[in-house]
């Protein structure tokens, strides 16, 4: 699209956007490409290991020694 001075634009959800000249939009391929390039994140917040030899409060009772 063009806009109200020449300018390439393109319509997001925001609103229209007006592109920079010389610079190509992400396209939705480039986007997926990034995103399964980026290192996995789990999907719940992961449970402290507390139990053994991790067990940060067990070091703490020295009163057992």
């Amino acid at each position: 699209m063009t806009g109200s001075r020449g300018l390439q634009s393109e319509p997001t959800p925001e609103g229209e956007q007006t592109l920079v000249p010389g610079v190509a939009p992400i396209s939705q391929r480039e986007r997926l490409e990034a995103e399964m390039r980026a290192p996995l994140q789990p999907r719940r917040l992961q449970q402290p290991m507390t139990i053994g030899l991790f067990d940060e409060n067990g070091r703490r009772q020295l009163h057992l020694f």
